[in-house]
């Protein structure tokens, strides 16, 4: 077979090892990999990407993305999304259902928003389906879930505390009667884990007596909130046999709570996100105040090596981002604007990667083996789409993320591609970068050029399975 382009010089994982190798690529996917390297005279003619040995890990992939297009795009477009995924080393996001103008609850909103994003998309991108309250209450929840699975969602999500207007929130008997219309399709149903009357009552409580600070926030939205949603959405999936997946996990005894229901066999997984495994809640909230705000909230140090702990032993599955940027005038540092006004969110993909890379891998606390899992396989196992992606296997898609793992470096907030030029991240000094990401076998990220992927390249992908024997994530 002639083979189109090649990766040189690559690091590539094997079990807990680094090996040498190049990368054989035809038509986008993988056609071989050689052990060492090729003879020149075999380059002569072919695309070559080098390298320079460097770690190549399988495409990483963000599965939570609120890009915001259509209809938010003062906050931020597709294309500016992609952009910064692209930097960050993500050759794949999954975007979320509720923000955009109308929100995904049904096949017309699906093709609306795909019409949309995809003209923009540099990267490859799946979507997740929406279920609401609203739905349930209209009765129409069995038929728009069926219909958003039939055109490839991949999973649904749904949300225990408010979101946007056009996406309600769900009470607990409704969220049950989502949980059996999506328990029929096979497909994992993803919860924004927080109890509303506790965090609503104890925000008001606050406000009443006069919190202003930052850490206010997470001491309103208190763990135990996060905690007996968690439990609750556990008792639900053993009752109806549906995928729980527990998304933005910001609570450590939350990874306890998904190990345990692992362990009676019930199918139960988590991710976390960066920022709750770095930040602790007193200290960023009382730095950066509203552009440290998230739901659920930032939590404390204790929290921080619980989740690391889970990402090691297997309760917490893969990471995420939540990435979900605002408008600094109107939305995070508004004229009268409080904590408790300002809106909750913060940019993540751009950062993701380095930080795993950075104070996971570098400093010892994931192995190799695991770190494929978590930023690439696992995620994309539980999705439906492996192994085109998270996969370096003959005929998977060529992505790729090619990381200096020795380059120091700072987050610059200013730097970011993402419209949102804020993080609580901003100063945070990490050792591994990503020098190259490749979709399909192109370059999109040079971190001499930039970003150089072109609008229209990225594909929406489909889910390709949901056999519970193709799911071969474990614990």
């Amino acid at each position: 077979m002639k083979f189109d382009t090649v990766v040189k010089n690559a690091m590539i994982p094997q079990g807990d090892r680094l090996v040498p190798a190049t990368i054989l690529v035809k038509d986008g996917v993988i056609a071989g990999i050689v052990n060492g390297e090729m003879e020149p005279h075999l380059l002569e003619g072919v695309n070559v990407i080098d390298a320079e040995g460097n770690m190549v890990l399988p495409g990483c992939i963000d599965s939570h993305t609120h890009f915001m297009d259509p209809g938010f795009t003062h906050r931020e477009t597709f294309l500016d999304g992609c952009k910064a995924a692209a930097a960050g080393g993500l050759t794949t996001i999954i975007d979320m259902p509720c923000c955009s103008v109308p929100s995904v609850r049904g096949v017309a909103e699906m093709e609306n928003k795909l019409n949309a994003i995809k003209p923009q998309a540099i990267i490859d991108f799946g979507l997740w389906g929406g279920v609401t309250g609203e739905d349930v209450r209209n009765e129409v929840h069995y038929k728009i879930v069926r219909e958003q699975a039939d055109a490839g969602v991949v999973a649904f999500k749904v949300y225990m505390t408010p979101s946007v207007p056009s996406y309600p929130r769900v009470t607990d008997p409704e969220m049950l009667e989502c949980f059996k219309a999506v328990a029929e399709t096979g497909l994992p149903i993803g919860i924004h884990a927080e109890n509303y009357a506790m965090c609503d009552f104890y925000v008001q409580k606050f406000q009443k007596e006069g919190r202003m600070d930052g850490p206010a926030w997470s001491e309103a939205r208190m763990p135990l909130a996060e905690k007996v949603a968690i439990q609750l959405g556990i008792s639900f999936a053993e009752a109806t046999g549906a995928r729980l997946h527990i998304v933005h996990m910001a609570l450590g005894e939350g990874a306890i709570l998904v190990g345990e229901a692992k362990k009676r066999g019930l199918d139960v997984t988590s991710e976390t996100c960066p920022h709750y495994l770095v930040l602790d809640y007193k200290e960023a909230m009382s730095k950066y105040g509203a552009f440290a705000k998230i739901a659920p909230p930032l939590r404390s140090r204790e929290d921080n090596e619980l989740l690391w702990q889970g990402l090691q032993n297997g309760s917490v599955d893969f990471i995420a981002t939540d990435h979900a940027p605002y408008e600094i005038p109107t939305e995070k540092a508004a004229e009268d604007m409080t904590i408790w006004t300002a809106f909750p969110g913060i940019p993540g993909v751009e950062t993701m990667v380095p930080i795993i890379i950075s104070e996971g891998y570098n400093k010892g606390r994931i192995k190799l083996s695991r770190l494929v899992e978590i930023l690439s396989r696992n995620a994309a196992i539980h999705y439906g789409l492996y192994p085109k992606k998270g996969a370096m296997e003959i005929g998977s898609d060529a992505d790729f993320t090619i990381i200096d793992l020795n380059k120091e470096w700072v987050i610059d907030q200013e730097k970011q591609y993402s419209k949102a030029k804020y993080t609580p991240l901003h100063g945070m000094k990490l050792k591994g970068k990503v020098v190259k990401t490749v979709v399909r076998g192109k370059v999109v990220y040079d971190e001499a050029k930039g970003v150089i992927g072109e609008p229209g390249y990225g594909e929406f992908v489909k889910r390709q399975t949901i056999s519970k024997l193709d799911r071969k994530i474990t614990f």
